[in-house]
């Protein structure tokens, strides 16, 4: 069963992008530079979204 869980192997901040990128199988920078800008271009909106998935979503159970 896949779930979105904050990422162990793939974290530079919270694991969030990370999370992210192991869920929908893509490159994690992908993810972290479409968050940059999307959190410049609405305003910061992204960076709330981003600390609530960081305080709500899971760690992963993979140990690495």
């Amino acid at each position: 069963m896949k779930r979105l869980t904050l990422s162990n192997s793939n974290a530079k901040i919270a694991g969030v992008c990370g999370g992210i990128a192991e869920y929908f199988s893509i490159d994690p920078t992908v993810v972290r530079l479409a968050t940059a800008l999307l959190a410049l271009f609405t305003g910061g909106i992204v960076v709330l979204a981003y600390v609530l998935a960081w305080l709500i979503l899971p760690k992963s159970d993979d140990l690495v």
